[in-house]
């Protein structure tokens, strides 16, 4: 069975996108995205020879930025392999590095503790059968198709315990045609426990409706976890990371790019988890394998941060937030205890938490160690005592330790703007029912 006890403790992962396109420096898909010549493009990545890469450092770097897993690219979409495949020549081993990068990045991450990742793409944008299918070409998809499930399963027995594997590129073709029900199989006999996310499959081509699939290969069928992209959506039906970047758009190393400051990527850290899920935060070294510093430091900046408040988002409870926290921040839970996290901070020493319904021990600003008063008002709680001043960099969190499971208020169940409205009634009749300022009929 899939391994699931480490995954949502974790809650925030390191994506690495590194391929020999970081010497070109327009982002991993510059050679589909601008029709590259594919012999020139083979031709620089067999030279590519990142002489500066370390995986001790990038491992270093996640621990330092609170990150307790990560996943790391070995194929994407131009072929090129991290790793020592027996299967082609196209790779890191036999090209100018001489190195299994792979290995190198296995080993690190373990050793600093933080749980290890594969991504592999199933497409491959060199190789025409991809692009002809099944249909067109039946005998050399059926070679692909064999190619990539070795490939697969030689990632699966030369690294050891693999804790997550990211498949992607199904586009366009269906999990029948890639064979993603028996590659699935194989990978549950050689490594029952690895979590696999949803990408093997993407709809049918040959269905009409394939034009209307918003994001082809996330399945609702296949893999243990869901993968939302470029945004944060909470999985009903399953456990979920969103995978983002720490830069605009691309994955990949671009030259020229800005980074997204700590602020920014905090705020999604700490979405995903009050709405129960993972952040997978995308990092792009560049052609010597050297990350930016634009990017290390908002990374390290978060990890202080979590250094202090790390039990607002590790093992938080997947049910997330428990009443409406936007007119201050996030909320999180875990047990007994909640977690207000300040995406701005009130300036003023009491503040009223709507909505929410808690026998509460104590309530500790974690920031500082403070310990706040707590008391019931009509439509929740008044926290009294807060610091007039921002306490701390980024986001202040207060701790409300209740002696049970907290809950929300009737009001305040279904949100702001959801559930039935005549909830509000007794609410707004207080000030009377006329349009005039005193609420008295003329």
């Amino acid at each position: 069975m899939p391994d699931f006890t480490w995954f949502r403790p974790a809650a925030y992962g390191m994506f690495i996108h590194w391929t020999p396109a970081a010497a070109i420096g327009r982002g991993e898909q510059v050679l589909m995205r601008e029709w590259l010549d594919q012999r020139e493009y083979a031709k620089q990545a067999c030279a590519w020879n990142p002489g500066k890469f370390d995986a001790r450092e990038w491992a270093a770097l996640a621990k330092a930025s609170g990150m307790r897993y990560a996943v790391m690219v070995t194929k994407h979409h131009d072929g090129y392999c991290l790793w020592d495949s027996k299967l082609t020549d196209y790779t890191s081993v036999c090209q100018a590095p001489g190195r299994d990068f792979v290995r190198e990045y296995v080993e690190a991450f373990r050793a600093e503790g933080i749980h290890v990742g594969l991504y592999f793409s199933l497409g491959d944008f060199r190789i025409p059968a991809y692009f002809k299918g099944p249909r067109h070409d039946p005998h050399g998809w059926e070679r692909f198709v064999d190619y990539t499930h070795a490939q697969v399963e030689e990632l699966l027995t030369h690294y050891g315990q693999i804790d997550e594997l990211w498949f992607d590129g199904a586009w366009p073709r269906s999990a029948k045609h890639w064979g993603s029900v028996e590659l699935l199989e194989k990978i549950r006999a050689l490594q029952p426990g690895v979590l696999v996310n949803n990408r093997l499959d993407a709809q049918d081509p040959d269905s009409a409706a394939n034009e209307q699939v918003e994001m082809a290969g996330e399945s609702k069928v296949l893999g243990d976890f869901g993968t939302p992209e470029h945004r944060i959506a909470s999985d009903p039906d399953r456990p979920w990371e969103s995978c983002q970047v720490t830069t605009h758009r691309l994955w990949g190393y671009t030259r020229g790019e800005y980074a997204r400051d700590a602020v920014t990527c905090l705020e999604m850290l700490c979405e995903c988890a009050a709405k129960g899920g993972n952040l997978l935060l995308n990092i792009a070294p560049d052609a010597e394998g050297i990350i930016p510093a634009s990017v290390q430091t908002p990374l390290r900046r978060i990890g202080e941060w979590l250094d202090v408040h790390g039990e607002a988002i590790y093992g938080t409870d997947r049910e997330g937030a428990v009443c409406d926290a936007t007119t201050y921040g996030y909320q999180t839970r875990k047990g007994n205890d909640l977690y207000l996290i300040f995406r701005f901070w009130p300036e003023e020493a009491t503040l009223s938490v709507f909505g929410l319904d808690a026998d509460v021990e104590s309530a500790t600003l974690l920031s500082t160690g403070e310990e706040l008063d707590v008391e019931g008002c009509e439509y929740g709680l008044l926290l009294k005592g807060l610091p007039v001043e921002k306490p701390n960099d980024l986001f202040p969190v207060v701790r409300i330790r209740c002696r049970k499971e907290p809950k929300a208020l009737p009001c305040a169940v279904n949100g702001m703007w959801s559930g039935d409205p005549l909830r509000f009634v007794p609410w707004a009749a207080a000030r009377g029912t006329s349009v005039w300022v005193d609420g008295v009929e003329r």
